[in-house]
Order: C-alpha cells, then sequence, then structure tokens
C-alpha cells in the first residue's frame, strides 16, 4: 500500500506559528491564504520532515519565536517522524516502537514528491529520461529515435540533391528539332568531296563537248574550204560526227547536285552539336533527379516503419498517463511538447511521473495551484482521487476551494477566518488547526 500522511503538526517554521492538518487520504488537500501567510512553509516543512537535511530551510526558525522548530508527522503505515529540540534532530519511530532514520524514510518517500520543482524546472531531456527510465523502454527508444535521425538527414539530404537535379534539369534548354546523335563533320566533309567530285567530271564533260564542238565547225568549215579534199576527210568527219553523237548524249541528261545543304550544315555543325549534347544533358539531369526521388520516398518509407516500431513500443509501455509519450528526446502530452503544456498539464504530468517513479510513495507536494480555474482544479482533484495519490496543495485563494486556511502563521478550518486561540503546546488532539 503506498505510504501516505495521516496528520501532521507543525509549530515556529519558517513562517508558520502552529499548524494541525490532517489531509485527505485520496485527491487534494489545499491550503489557501494571501500572500506571505505561511502557505509554501507548510510544503517547506514537510519537505525538511520527510526529505532530510538537504531540504532544511536556510533560516528554520519562525522569526521572532524562542522556541524551536518542531514537526510531528504521523504516515498511514503507523511510522511517526519528528524534528524537534534545538538541533531538530531527526526521530523515525516505526509501528513497532522501534527506531529508524532518514535511510527508512528513503525506501518510500521519492526526492521529487516533495520537491516537484526540481523535475518541472529540468530540462525537456531529462524529464523525457525519467519517464522512459520509468517504463523501461529507454535503449530501444533511443536506439529507434537515432536511426529515425540518421534516416531523416540522409532522406533531407538526398530531398535537397533531387530538388537541385530536379532544378538543373528544369533549366537545360531542349531542342526538339536536333538529331540524337552528335553530327560527324568527317562524314559531311566526304559527303561534300563525293559531290563536288562527280560535279567535277560532269565539268569536264562539258568542257570535252565544248571542245569537241569547237573541233566540228573547225572542221566544218575546213570541209567548205576543202571540199575538194572531201574524200580525205570524209572518214575522219564520219568519226567525229559519232564521237560528237555519243559526247551529245552522255551530257544531256547530266545535273549537277547542289552542296548548299551540307556546306549549311558544315557551318552550322557546332550549334547542332550544342542542341544535341544539350539535350543528353537534360535527359540525363531528368534521370537523375527522378533516381534521387525515389531514394527519397524509400527513405521515407523507411522512417515510417521506425516511428510505426517507436509508437508501438510506446504503446505496449506502462505510461503513467493517458496521451503521454515521448517524441524526439521530449515529452509529449495530448500532443503538445512541456513548453506549450498549461501550467495544469504540467502539473498532472509531473505528477503522474513522480508517482510511477516511486509507486511505494503515495502522495506529493503541489505548490502555486492559483494557475489552474475551478474546472480544471476539480479535474486534476478527481484524477488524483482516482489515482488513488494524496496532493497536499497550496493556492493563493480563500475560497471554497481551500480546506485549510493559513492566516498570519495560523492553520484554520475554512469555515471561519478568524484567528484561533492558541492551544497548550504539544496538544495536537483537534482534527483540522488551532
Amino acid at each position: 500500500m503506498p505510504t501516505k500522511i495521516n496528520r501532521l503538526e507543525i509549530e515556529n517554521v519558517k513562517r508558520v506559528k502552529a499548524a494541525v492538518i490532517e489531509p485527505n487520504q485520496n485527491g487534494l488537500t489545499i491550503i489557501g491564504g494571501n500572500n506571505n501567510q505561511g502557505k509554501t512553509s507548510v510544503l517547506d516543512a514537510i519537505a525538511w520532515a520527510l526529505g532530510g537535511n538537504k531540504h532544511k530551510p536556510s533560516k528554520p526558525n519562525r522569526e521572532g519565536s524562542v522556541t524551536p522548530p518542531s514537526l510531528h508527522i504521523t504516515m498511514n503505515n503507523g511510522l511517526i517522524v519528528e524534528r524537534k529540540g534545538k538541533n531538530s534532530s531527526l526521530k523515525v519511530i516505526d509501528p513497532n516502537g522501534q527506531k529508524g532514520g532518514q535511510q527508512l524514510l528513503n525506501s518510500f518517500v521519492e526526492e521529487l514528491a516533495i520537491d516537484l520543482p526540481k523535475f518541472m524546472e529540468s530540462t525537456a531531456k531529462e524529464k523525457a529520461n525519467i519517464l522512459l527510465q520509468i517504463i523501461g523502454v529507454g535503449p530501444q527508444l533511443v536506439e529507434l529515435d537515432n536511426q529515425e535521425a540518421t534516416l531523416y538527414n540522409d532522406r533531407r539530404m538526398v530531398g535537397q540533391i533531387a530538388d537541385q537535379k530536379a532544378k538543373y534539369a528544369k533549366e537545360q534548354p531542349h531542342y526538339p528539332e536536333a538529331p540524337q546523335e552528335l553530327v560527324s563533320v568527317t562524314e559531311l566533309i566526304e559527303q561534300q568531296q563525293a559531290i563536288l567530285a562527280r560535279n567535277g567530271e560532269n565539268q569536264r564533260k562539258r568542257e570535252n563537248l565544248t571542245l569537241i564542238k569547237n573541233q566540228y565547225d573547225q572542221e566544218e568549215a575546213e570541209l567548205v574550204r576543202l571540199r575538194q579534199q572531201l574524200a580525205e576527210y570524209e572518214s575522219r568527219h564520219q568519226q567525229t560526227a559519232q564521237n560528237l553523237e555519243i559526247a551529245q548524249k552522255s551530257a544531256l541528261d547530266l545535273q549537277d547536285e547542289s552542296t548548299e545543304e551540307l556546306q549549311k550544315n558544315i557551318a552550322d555543325i557546332d550549334e547542332i552539336n550544342r542542341k544535341v549534347r544539350a539535350n543528353s544533358d537534360k535527359e540525363k539531369a531528368e534521370m537523375d533527379a527522378a533516381e534521387y526521388k525515389e531514394k527519397y520516398e524509400e527513405l521515407t518509407v523507411k522512417i515510417n516503419n521506425v516511428r510505426e516500431q517507436r509508437t508501438a513500443l510506446l504503446d505496449q509501455a506502462p505510461l503513467p498517463l493517458p496521451g503521454l509519450s515521448v517524441q524526439e528526446g521530449e515529452l509529449i502530452y495530448n500532443g503538445q511538447k512541456w513548453d506549450n503544456m498549461s501550467g495544469s498539464d504540467q502539473l498532472k504530468v509531473s505528477t503522474a511521473i513522480v508517482r510511477k517513479l516511486k509507486p511505494e510513495c503515495g502522495f506529493v507536494l503541489l505548490d502555486k495551484l492559483e494557475q489552474m480555474d475551478m474546472a480544471t482544479l476539480q479535474e486534476f482533484g478527481a484524477w488524483l482521487e482516482q489515482e488513488g495519490l494524496q496532493a497536499i496543495a497550496t493556492r493563493v485563494s480563500v475560497g471554497d476551494e481551500c480546506e485549510i486556511i493559513i492566516e498570519d502563521g495560523y492553520a484554520v478550518k475554512n469555515e471561519t477566518l478568524s484567528k484561533p486561540v492558541t492551544p497548550p503546546v504539544n496538544d495536537w488532539s483537534t482534527k483540522g488547526a488551532f
């Protein structure tokens, strides 16, 4: 059974003159009052009594009092804890009447239960580590977080490269009219030279025609002049006529081929090849971009797998509060990180974790609950009762939510705010206040 406080009796500690309080076993017991009346002094006194001299106030004696501080706490297991006398020495008596000490108290008193601000003011990583320590999945979760961080960084790098590749590919010019392969200037020159050779042969034939024609004309004239010598020249003339006929037939269907297009292609070959290379660069850039996009998607699948493993690990862990988890090394409650949680949610999370940290400790001390509105306060109190947890809290208020009011160092029941008459010293028989 968790250890709780049945009754606490305080005299002359800090601002408290005299107070007797029997807190509720489950749920909230709110100590109210205005500022500087001694509310927090009650919590400091409990922390000192149960937590040891490291929680001893720097000035434990109430100012103006000649009587040393006196603390008397009765636990629900019958254990009695006292600090009295000039040195406020600790005395712990168990139900069997045997003496104990701070070591016995440490066995059931959780340090953070009496010093909750120590937890609340710790770093985000420290809070998360405490929770992971409690639920026993710290090493596995750290490993998954490291895997996710590595994959995330890899994916981010791949994504950046993919974006750069896609941007580069988009910026590259494209020439749809350009051929697929680079054009060879040697082949074009060879084609040009072949055409020029054929054209040269044609020209030679044309010149031969002219020559033969001139020769014929000369011979025709000579024939007129030397008609008398016709017989001598007739044979040769006939041969020449035959040659003329052959030459005319050979030249009749000749047509020269144009080298203009080849000349233009040779002149434009650098520009054509530039376009071919540009198209090739664009195609390669697009392929690179697609490849890195595929890698990015593969890494995304791996990251999601790690996150699913992480979620499954935390879902199976005995978390102290529904909606509480750890993500990226920080506490998350109902989707909010610590710095985005409301003050009341921060208290609720802290209380749940501290309770889970040492289940033997059935109580927790809470200061400054004025940050909670009445609806939230009632909800928080109901949750504490449901959890079977005892909470002794302070609140700057004298409203109905406060069971005990501290007024000028005295504890009074909330039915009346008048200062009671101080009872005889060590008369702790009355429940509530005196």
